[in-house]
């Protein structure tokens, strides 16, 4: 599952045409929208059919759309890997090392 949280831009005088348009977007649900600021919430989310990334972009493109803020973005893909610790690469130092010298200096 893929979900992110857009804040879309728009004059308000098309903010109701925008709507419209972004309700057509496979994957786009409207949770507010704000005429004196000129912006709406949406979430995109992905689906069987269609890829959220396609969706978002579609978002941008869309008539009227000013600007677009990811807001938030959640993916469950590879959380299985999430709790396997990386390889140190060689030459670079540990956090732990970084902090220990950063507390050595106020000293």
């Amino acid at each position: 599952m893929k979900i992110a949280s857009l804040v879309v831009r728009v004059s308000p005088e098309h903010i109701d045409a925008l709507k419209d348009v972004l309700l057509k977007i496979p994957g786009v649900e409207l949770h507010g929208a704000s005429a004196e600021l000129g912006r709406v919430i949406v979430t995109v989310e992905d689906g069987e059919g269609y890829a959220m990334t396609d969706s978002l972009l579609a978002v941008n493109l869309a008539p009227h759309v000013l600007g677009v803020t990811l807001a938030y973005e959640y993916t469950d893909e590879g959380l299985e890997h999430e709790l396997e610790h990386p390889e140190p690469i060689p030459g670079l130092p540990l956090a732990a090392d970084r902090i220990g010298s950063a507390q050595d200096k106020e000293a």
